[in-house]
């Protein structure tokens, strides 16, 4: 009997492995479907760059393949979803009130107790998707790169701030909702108004434009026309 290959799915975090976990694994059933989480924004965190991004990323995977002793032929690809967070809004549409703690996303603004700090943040989080969207390999497996617009709450579920209990109550929802029906979801993911139907290259070019960022928009329809076998 063939030996299943690993599709290696990389999430910000478990309310995101949740939410997919299951409906990946019977979209790619003949394939073994690894959920890996990453705990936190990879484009953003501290000493992450666009000159070491693509190291960090391929380190969690040698990583995961080292304690479970695989090779990279055993790997089929990578899919990589992250979060938009208005990365690519203009700095105007960033405003500061010093009174509130937190931030908050709206479709047009980002409202925050630190511009200077969005600001930072959304230069680093830009020039490292802008490498890893227009790369194709990662320890030379396939590799690509899904956003969910502004988040993927905001996908998902149409909330865009939601709490971490929210996201908990949410993901398992959404989990339960589509679980036994995967074409359903293939529909709601890809047929959406909030689809973005182009192809992988233009629907990078289109989130990177105006507002997009902010907006409700996703890629991942791409996943399942050009990533599965």
């Amino acid at each position: 009997m063939t030996r299943k290959k690993i599709i290696f799915v990389i999430v910000e975090g478990p309310s995101d492995e949740t939410a997919l976990g299951v409906i990946l694994n019977k979209i790619y059933d003949s394939n073994s479907v690894y959920i890996h989480i990453i705990h936190g924004d990879i484009t953003t965190k501290n000493g992450v760059s666009s000159d070491n991004i693509l190291s960090k990323i391929r380190a969690e995977i040698t990583g995961y393949a080292k304690s479970n002793h695989y090779n990279k032929s055993d790997f089929k690809g990578i899919i990589h979803i992250i979060d938009m967070d208005g990365a690519y809004i203009p700095d105007a549409n960033i405003i500061e009130n010093t009174s509130m703690t937190g931030t908050v996303y709206s479709l047009t603004s980002i409202i925050t107790s630190n511009k200077s700090n969005i600001i930072k943040r959304n230069r680093q989080k830009t020039a490292n998707i802008n490498k890893i969207c227009t790369s194709s390999t990662v320890w030379d497996i396939p590799y690509k790169v899904f956003y969910m617009s502004c988040n993927l709450d905001h996908v998902l579920y149409d909330k865009i701030n939601s709490t971490d209990a929210e996201k908990k109550l949410d993901s398992r929802k959404f989990a339960k909702q589509y679980k036994e029906n995967v074409q359903e979801f293939l529909s709601f993911i890809s047929e959406s108004d909030f689809s973005v139907k182009m192809s992988y290259k233009e629907s990078w070019d289109f989130i990177k434009k105006d507002l997009h960022s902010l907006e409700r928009h996703t890629n991942f329809g791409n996943c399942f026309s050009e990533t599965k076998r």
